[in-house]
């Protein structure tokens, strides 16, 4: 029992839990910070420091390895910004159908091409009426009503 509390064990798991999260919390920021865990956790295993250097260790290797390594490891992943424009140009201006009442204020779904999807509109939309897709924030449509183009 005495190995589990071990700060490099802790270390480890805290590390292995950003590992984890990232795949839950999109932004590519996580898995630095798991890193800067396991940074701390190697020195612990070999080393004795307090838990204040062992925090600044974690904080400054976290932040570090954010900073030097973020970007670079997102283009040798090949993650880039191009999807926002994808989306735009796969999307505005074509026509869905609203499943569910729409209203300013009051978020409704809209079907477009055979999945359902999340909508907002400034207008007041019935269920089964035609709408235009003017915007897409990340997964949710803004649409506006046919009957008012």
């Amino acid at each position: 029992m005495e190995d589990l509390l071990n700060s490099a064990v802790l270390w480890f798991g805290i590390g292995l839990l950003f590992f984890m999260l990232e795949f839950i919390l999109p932004g590519f920021i996580l898995f630095f910070f798991g890193l800067g865990a396991w940074i701390v956790a190697i020195i612990s295993l070999f080393t004795d420091v307090s838990l204040n250097i062992q925090l600044v260790i974690f904080l400054a290797s976290s932040i570090l390895t954010v900073l030097l390594f973020r970007n670079w490891l997102k283009s040798k992943l090949g993650v880039d910004n191009s999807a926002p424009q994808v989306l735009e140009d796969e999307y505005i201006g074509k026509t869905a159908k609203a499943e569910t009442a729409i209203a300013p204020g009051i978020h409704g779904r809209v079907e477009f091409k055979g999945a359902s999807w999340d909508a907002s509109s400034n207008d007041t939309i019935a269920p089964g009426e035609d709408v235009i897709i003017t915007e897409t924030r990340s997964i949710l449509l803004i649409v506006k009503s046919t009957k008012q183009i």
